[in-house]
């Protein structure tokens, strides 16, 4: 970073400091040390800096300043997007950062006010659990088959290892409903427990725990005091009011807004920490807390055994994507998160930051695909059932909900807030909750099919609802609206959203046929096909490829969902011709944009990274037309790109490599899902050998009682 850049975070900062300084919080000892990061520095420089006007020194040296006693990564104090370890017991999730530093949590539910959010302000918030003096580790992992993050330390004196998870135990609301639990209770639920665990394995580490939670994100600073007899248990208070614990057998003091614990540990030692909240109960013991982390690998274990793997070697990837998944499922509810994380930057330093914590009905096509060829049945069940729930209250569908199915998601800018390296503006709640979509109708009746086919069986209980959607795209079809990016530019006539408007009354003729409906099935069918005819008469260009809306050359990457939703057939030259000319004209180093900024008005400017969903669509798309060496070779890149855990953001910066977006990113993984599984496919059906196991619903969406509707002109 440059001095410029230096001074522009300083300076963004200096609200939540400010606000910070005011309260009283300047509470730093001579050998403090900074949101876990590990930067040390002397009093007597922190006064001078203050006395030269600096409003806050300890977000001053956190945002860039020039006594940092670490090397980090073109100098940023923020660790880059891609290595960040993702944890989740499906009510809470968490980021953790190579450091130890725990930079992103929110109570007492995923979408709930942040914690700890140093991922979008050094001064925001942290808890850090590592070596005093090394902030970097020797090799971090997930056990295989688990949510649960290893990290090996070695610093000169020894070896030592930590253990992050979100404990999961047995279902223990047995005597009172837990409130705001909609889906069918299982075996086991959250325990409202983060656990973290240390091993020194050979010599001696000075470790270290610093817990400085920054609540309503940024906006209100705790203050601690001890409960119990001794030094081992504390409380996080709000005013008056407890908002977590922290437990563990070392001994905690106080700095300020900080609670502090230090101890040599030397072969052989072991200690805990948990932090717990509501009616969470924390371990007593290190013995207690190595149990229930046993115990909550064996439920990742037990999941993840339930699936239907391939035996092939990219079956780690599909099954890491299928935990992140699962991990991003709010469990009371059923709903799927699209990323665990708000505004997370786009573009590095723009504006192009969202709040991610919602569920999009866009998703539920790929989730179900993906969660029923896996085998996932109740995970996909339970999201089908919120959905399906959410039409039912309402007839008018909206593109995304809250993961409680809340539907007004009012969008706010936290001004107090630097953003991941000055990314701003840092925004809560989408904006884009009340925009007309003209895709929910089709993703919602795609959904209804899929699962069906699932079932081999229509829930006549929904049928009511299914009709009226089917309608409303009808109705609807003509009219412009803002695409499937949610652009905040004018509304156009997008192909895709006119495509999808199709797939609501193609499924729909299907459905009613499956339940001896002609009449409906006769008069959906021939609304079908006006709509078939208008689009590929005015959706494509002089070459036949189909461009991002009518009257325009400008090519789009949802345009790859033709094939996918069997619109047309992937033999048919126009599909051939979209395909190839999105590889070769809307790729950077191959990697798929959206849509090329120039050429579209989406309400913001800058660039943008190439989305890796639309990558893994044109993996699968090549393989659809044919093109199996030119998307086993794309595949091959993009897997080459996924982080250390093997998780993805929403973007890959084409250049860098660098992820980009909010983290981890639900559609990433499951359009990853999708491009494997086309290709193991056709990997077998090359070999001759057995296909792999699960249900082909990806054929499944383009076949059906009507098999000419696929290659209609």
């Amino acid at each position: 970073m440059g001095r410029r850049r230096h001074a522009a975070l300083r300076e963004r900062t200096v609200p939540l400091s400010d606000r910070w300084q005011v309260a009283g919080q300047d509470h730093i000892s001579a050998a403090g040390r900074i949101g876990g990061r590990g930067m040390s520095f002397a009093v007597d420089g922190l006064r001078d800096r203050d006395r030269r006007g600096s409003v806050c020194p300890v977000t001053d040296v956190l945002a860039g300043g020039p006594h940092p006693a670490h090397s980090t990564v073109n100098g940023s104090p923020f660790p880059p997007i891609a290595e960040y370890g993702f944890l989740s017991d499906c009510e809470v999730c968490a980021l953790v950062a190579p450091s130890g530093n725990v930079e992103w949590m929110c109570l007492p539910r995923m979408d709930g006010p942040s914690i700890f959010a140093a991922a979008l302000d050094r001064g925001a918030g942290s808890f850090r659990l590592g070596p005093a003096d090394v902030t970097v580790p020797a090799g971090r992992r997930y056990l295989p088959g688990t949510m649960v993050l290893e990290t090996t330390w070695a610093t000169p004196g020894g070896w030592a290892v930590v253990r992050d998870v979100l404990l999961v135990g047995p279902w223990r609301h047995q005597s009172r409903r837990f409130d705001g639990h909609q889906r069918a209770p299982v075996d086991h639920a959250a325990d409202r427990v983060l656990l973290r665990t240390v091993r020194c394995l050979n010599g001696f580490i000075d470790f270290a725990l610093e817990c400085e939670p920054a609540f309503d994100y940024g906006r209100q600073r705790g203050t601690w005091r001890h409960s119990g007899d001794g030094y081992g248990e504390a409380e996080a208070l709000l005013g008056d009011q407890p908002q977590f614990r922290l437990t563990t057998d070392l001994n905690l003091g106080f700095e300020g807004p900080r609670a502090i614990a230090r101890r040599r540990l030397r072969a052989g030692q072991q200690v805990f920490c948990a932090l717990s909240w509501g009616d969470g109960v924390p371990p007593e013991a290190f013995a207690d807390a190595h149990e229930r982390l046993a115990g909550t690998a064996d439920f990742w274990h037990q999941w993840i055994s339930r699936g239907a793997f391939p035996d092939h070697p990219w079956r780690e990837y599909l099954a890491r994507s299928a935990l992140t998944l699962k991990g991003l499922i709010y469990a009371p509810t059923g709903a799927l998160m699209a990323a665990a994380t708000s505004s997370l930057p786009e573009t590095p330093g723009g504006e192009r930051n969202y709040d991610y914590r919602y569920t999009w009905l866009r998703d539920s096509t790929f989730m179900l695909w993906g969660l029923y060829t896996l085998g996932f049945d109740r995970e996909a069940d339970d999201f089908f059932y919120f959905i399906t729930d959410l039409a039912e209250q309402d007839a008018d569908l909206q593109i995304m909900y809250g993961i409680g199915g809340e539907r007004e998601l009012t969008e706010e800018v936290l001004d107090h807030l630097s953003g991941y390296e000055g990314a701003r503006p840092v925004r809560i709640g989408n904006g884009a909750w009340d925009q007309r979509q003209h895709d929910v109708w089709g993703v919602l009746l795609d959904s209804v099919y899929l699962h069906t086919r699932s079932r081999d069986r229509l829930d006549e209980r929904r049928w009511p609802m299914l009709a009226r959607q089917v309608e409303a795209a009808i109705a609807h079809w003509r009219d412009p609206d803002q695409g499937l990016w949610e652009v905040r530019g004018p509304a156009r006539h997008f192909t895709a959203s006119k495509v999808l408007c199709w797939v609501a009354a193609d499924r729909g003729a299907k459905l009613a046929l499956l339940r001896g409906d002609a009449d409906h099935a006769a008069a959906w069918r021939e609304a079908a096909d006006e709509m078939h005819a208008d689009i590929c008469a005015n959706g494509t260009d002089d070459r036949g490829v189909f461009c991002q809306h009518y009257g325009t050359t400008a090519l789009d990457a949802s345009a790859l969902l033709i094939p996918l939703l069997g619109f047309l057939p992937p033999d048919d030259p126009r599909v051939r011709a979209t395909v190839l000319a999105i590889a070769d004209e809307l790729t950077e180093d191959e990697l798929v944009l959206r849509y090329r900024v120039e050429e579209t008005d989406d309400g913001f400017s800058g660039e943008e990274g190439s989305f890796t969903i639309c990558s893994f669509w044109l993996v699968s798309a090549l393989t659809e037309i044919g093109e199996v060496d030119r998307a086993r070779a794309l595949c091959e890149k993009l897997l080459s790109y996924a982080s250390p855990l093997s998780l993805y953001a929403e973007e890959i910066d084409a250049h860098s490599g660098r992820q980009l977006g909010n983290f981890p990113q639900a559609f990433s993984h499951l359009a990853l899902i999708n491009a494997v599984m086309h290709l193991i496919r056709e990997d077998e059906r090359r070999s001759g050998g057995a296909l792999s196991a699960g249900p082909d619903l990806h054929a499944a969406t383009a076949a059906g009682p009507d098999q000419t509707a696929r290659s209609r002109p």
